[in-house]
């Protein structure tokens, strides 16, 4: 990647569109470079889809659950697990942490019974050996797109080879 594919990825994150008009007009790079950066960029893995960002609110899944996890350590363990945290309904995030705790879950809901349920689902699972789950109170920050949270010039930097 370089300078101009920073950019481009930069402003998909903050414009929410991958159209070439949209980008060639927010930073300049000519359409046909943009389409053709594009290209690449999916070709290469970058860029996986085009999706659009969605008010989870507005679409009544407006519980974010928090949840760690502690499982039954062994061999293969945080594959094993994580493939069946990840298999529960509404569950959006997996993640196998270092530390204290094994995974951390995230999943929207609608209700408490949601709630309720996804964790019986967990705890549902053999190897796991307990939970802790929180609700979020208040979302200070849910930025979708990590790009946002840099400076052009840093993800340059940084990024570039």
């Amino acid at each position: 990647m370089d300078e101009k594919d920073i950019q481009i990825l930069a402003t998909i994150a903050r414009e929410g569109t991958a159209s070439p008009d949209k980008i060639e007009e927010a930073i300049g790079i000519p359409k046909s470079t943009v389409h053709y950066r594009l290209n690449q960029l999916r070709e290469s893995g970058v860029i996986e889809n085009d999706l659009y960002d969605i008010d989870l609110e507005k679409v009544g899944l407006s519980i974010t659950l928090i949840s760690e996890v502690w499982a039954e350590f062994g061999e293969g363990y945080h594959d094993t697990v994580g493939e069946k945290l990840a298999d529960v309904e509404g569950v959006n995030q997996v993640y196998f942490t270092m530390g204290a705790t094994d995974f951390v879950v995230i999943a929207h809901v609608a209700n408490r019974e949601s709630v309720e349920s996804l964790v019986e689902d967990y705890e549902s699972i053999d190897e796991i050996e307990r939970t802790s789950s929180k609700f979020v109170i208040t979302t200070v920050k849910d930025e979708p797109n990590p790009l946002n949270d840099f400076e052009i010039e840093t993800l340059v930097e940084t990024l570039t080879e």
